[in-house]
């Protein structure tokens, strides 16, 4: 979870990602902020995230962009 932590605050060092519950839905982050964020998922954690995937609920929040990488994790 830190190293999430530490990828979304350099990505947008003005936001409080742990409390945000709608980085999506309320537009904190944006199209550009979600192409930058999954390529550094795919390379810190070293899964690769499908175009499935791409859904506001899977982004909305930490914890839930945190669910995704561990569920990519298993099914590796």
């Amino acid at each position: 979870m830190e190293k999430l932590l530490e990828i979304l605050r350099e990505l947008r060092p003005d936001v409080d990602f742990e409390k945000e519950k709608a980085l999506i839905d309320d537009a904190v982050l944006d199209s550009f902020d979600i192409v930058s964020l999954v390529g550094e998922i795919n390379d810190a954690f070293q899964v690769e995230v499908p175009f499935e995937a791409m859904e506001a609920e899977n982004f909305n929040s930490v914890q839930a962009i945190y669910n995704l990488i561990q569920k990519l994790q298993q099914e590796g």
